[in-house]
C-alpha cells in the first residue's frame, strides 16, 4: 500500500526527477570546507530520506514496545509494523512468502547464518564450495570458516579480461562435489553483474544451492527471487536507504525448515527442557532475542521510498551516470576497472589516477567536499587480480547528478597540480 506521501513522489519522480529526490535527504544539504557535499560513497552506505528518518522518529514516540511478548495494544502496534515491514521486504524482493524473510543486521550476518546453519550441515571432506574472486570479504571468510569446520575445499571463478566473471571454465569447476555456490549479485568495487540465473541453474544441476550476495544488486536493481531461482539471498538496509543494522536472508521455505538455528535465546523457541528445546518455525526461528524493530520498520519505509520512485528509473539513471562517469574519468587520465558496458555493470566505478595512492587522492577530494572511498574495498583477492594496492571508488545512487560527477573530475585536475603527477 503506498501513502498519499509516497504517491506524491511517484507523480514527481516519472521520469526521475533528480532534483526532487535530493530534497528528501538532508544531509545532502550540508556543506564542508565551505562547499556542497558531493557524497559519492552509496556503495559503502547510502543516504536516508526524510521519509525513514520520520519513520524511526514515529516509532520511538508512538509505538516503542518489544515484539510479540505482551497483548497489550502497545505491543500489539509495534508487532504489526514489525511484520509489516518484512511483507513489504519480501515483495521487493519477489518473495511470494514473507517468512521467508529472516531479520537480521545485514549481508555479513545473512552469510554466517547460511555457513553455520546449512552448509556445516551438508558439507563434509572433499565436498566443494564455488566462489568467485570478485568477492567481498563477508563472502568468503564465512565459507573459510565453513571449509576449515569440514574439511569441504573452496574453489574460484576467476575474473575475465573485460571485467565479466570468466564461466569459460563452469563446466569443470562446477561438479557432484560442489555442495554451496556463493557469489556476488553485484561487485562492490567493479560492478560486475553475474548472470544469476545461468549460475543458479547450473548449480541446481549437480544438487548445489546458490547463494547470492545481494549487498550491492537489491539496492539498484529490481530483483526477483522467483524468476532468478536463487536459493539464498542476502540484503543490506543501510545499503538501500534503510537505518543501519536493519536488512535480512531470503531462503527458501524448505531450506530454512531445515536449517539448524544459528542463534539460541528469548523468543526463537517454542518448548525449553533441561536438556534440550523445540523451536519455532522459520522466520522466528533464527531471531533470537530482541531485534532491531525501528531499524527494520525503517527499513520498510526504505522499501516504500525505492518502490514509489521505481527500482527500473533507478537502474537507467545509474546507467547514464556510470557511463557519463567513466567516460570523464578515461578522459582525465584514470585508469577504470570493470566492465564498459554499462548493460552489464552497476555504479560502482573504482579507478587508478595517474600515480597518487587512491588514500593520498581522498584526502585532496575531501578538501573539495567530495566524498569517495579509498582502499581494497573488503576485496583484496580482486586487489591482487588487477595488481593495484587500492583503488579510488566513486559509487553512485538514485540521488547523484552529472554535475557531481563533474566536480569529482575537477576535483582530480587540483590533486594532479598537488602531487605534480
Amino acid at each position: 500500500m503506498v501513502s498519499k506521501e509516497m504517491a506524491s513522489v511517484i507523480e514527481q519522480t516519472r521520469p526521475l526527477d533528480v532534483e526532487r529526490i535530493r530534497k528528501d535527504f538532508p544531509l545532502l544539504e550540508r556543506r564542508f570546507h565551505g562547499k556542497p557535499i558531493v557524497y559519492l560513497d552509496s556503495a559503502n552506505t547510502s543516504q536516508k530520506p526524510r521519509q525513514v528518518i520520520g519513520t524511526i522518529t514515529e516509532y520511538y514516540e508512538r509505538h516503542n514496545a518489544n515484539l510479540y511478548r505482551a497483548v497489550y495494544e502497545l505491543a500489539e502496534e509495534a508487532t504489526e509494523m514489525f511484520e509489516a515491514a518484512r511483507g513489504k521486504l519480501a515483495r521487493f524482493v519477489g518473495a511470494l512468502d514473507p517468512s521467508c524473510i529472516v531479520f537480521n543486521r545485514g549481508t555479513t550476518e545473512s552469510i554466517n547464518l547460511v555457513a553455520h546453519a546449512y552448509a556445516r550441515s551438508v558439507l563434509h571432506e572433499g565436498d566443494e564450495i564455488l566462489l568467485s574472486e570478485v568477492e567481498h570479504h563477508s563472502n568468503i571468510v564465512p565459507w573459510q570458516f565453513a571449509a576449515q569446520a569440514t574439511g569441504a575445499r573452496l574453489r574460484y571463478l576467476t575474473l575475465g579480461e573485460d571485467g565479466a566473471l570468466d564461466l569459460s571454465s563452469l563446466d569443470s569447476v562446477l561438479t557432484e562435489r560442489t555442495k554451496v555456490v556463493a557469489i556476488t549479485g553485484q561487485s562492490n568495487v567493479i560492478g560486475t553483474l553475474p548472470p544469476l540465473r545461468r549460475l543458479a541453474d547450473a548449480a541446481h544441476t549437480v544438487g548445489a544451492v546458490i547463494v547470492v550476495d545481494g549487498a550491492q544488486l537489491v539496492p539498484h536493481n529490481a530483483v526477483d527471487v522467483e524468476a532468478l531461482d536463487v536459493d539464498f539471498l542476502t540484503i543490506s538496509g543501510h545499503k538501500m536507504l534503510g537505518p543501519t543494522a536493519s536488512g535480512g536472508l531470503y531462503g527458501k521455505r524448505d531450506l530454512l525448515d531445515r536449517m539448524d538455528p544459528f542463534l539460541g535465546g528469548g523468543e526463537m523457541i517454542m518448548e525449553v527442557y533441561r536438556d534440550h528445546s523445540t523451536f519455532k518455525a522459520p522466520p522466528h526461528k533464527f531471531e533470537a532475542g530482541t531485534m532491531n524493530i525501528a531499524e527494520e520498520i525503517g527499513l520498510g519505509a526504505a522499501v516504500d521510498y525505492l518502490e514509489a520512485v521505481g527500482m527500473e528509473a533507478i537502474r537507467e539513471h545509474e546507467k547514464e551516470l556510470t557511463a557519463y562517469a567513466i567516460r570523464r574519468l578515461e578522459d582525465a587520465g584514470a585508469t577504470v576497472f570493470g566492465p564498459k558496458d554499462v548493460e552489464i555493470r552497476g555504479g560502482a566505478v573504482s579507478f587508478w589516477y595517474r600515480d597518487i595512492h587512491p588514500h593520498d587522492l581522498a584526502q585532496i577530494l575531501d578538501q573539495d567536499a567530495v566524498c569517495v572511498r579509498p582502499g581494497h574495498h573488503c576485496a583484496q583477492l580482486l586487489m591482487r587480480r588487477l595488481g593495484v594496492p587500492a583503488t579510488t571508488r566513486a559509487s553512485f545512487y538514485l540521488y547523484n547528478t552529472p554535475s557531481e560527477v563533474d566536480a569529482l573530475v575537477d576535483s582530480l585536475a587540483r590533486a594532479q597540480e598537488i602531487f605534480g603527477a
